[in-house]
């Protein structure tokens, strides 16, 4: 019984994360592009909460938010911005955990972070070169990997700022379970 509780208890954890992702990433959708940044470049929030669930909750936590924001993403948006998004979120994903596992913990998560955005933004960019047919689109991967630096720093202290309410939650939970033994 309590085992299936404790999964329980991680599936509903994951759940609102996912909310969470798929809020952020309507959000960020919705808004109008602001005027300095060129087309197509996002803040990358709900990145915040795939690193957050990487970092803590493991890599299948991880790949499983990746896969389902990318679901929502085809459903909401449509086939081509799902396939963006799985792309970018993937070549993300393996970066960071390479990384990680080449500099263990001599690495901080604004790198791990501004590195993730880099290759999020490589993913979408060769992604988009395969529908399109073409490799024109590449001249504009040294715009957006500027952007992914600058987003990526972005994100990476939001990430240290959220951090704390995260781990308070996960806290809480762990003190309910030893409460219970």
């Amino acid at each position: 019984m309590y085992h299936i509780q404790t999964a329980t208890k991680k599936i509903a954890f994951l759940a609102m994360m996912l909310a969470m992702i798929t809020v952020l990433s309507m959000l960020e959708h919705m808004l109008l592009p602001l005027p300095f940044l060129p087309p197509n470049v996002r803040l990358g929030l709900s990145n915040i909460i795939t690193m957050y669930a990487l970092f803590f909750l493991g890599k299948g936590s991880a790949f499983l938010l990746a896969v389902l924001k990318s679901v929502f993403i085809i459903l909401t948006r449509g086939l081509t911005a799902g396939f963006l998004s799985f792309s970018g979120g993937i070549f993300a994903l393996l970066c960071i955990i390479l990384l990680s596992a080449v500099f263990r913990h001599h690495i901080s998560y604004l790198a791990l972070s501004v590195c993730g955005a880099i290759a999020h933004n490589t993913g979408q960019m060769l992604a988009a070169s395969i529908i399109t047919n073409t490799n024109l689109l590449m001249f504009y991967l040294p715009v957006m990997i500027f952007f992914g630096v600058v987003m990526g720093c972005v994100t990476g202290t939001l990430l240290k700022a959220v951090m704390p309410m995260f781990g308070h939650i996960l806290k809480s939970a762990k003190s309910e379970k030893e409460d219970r033994l």
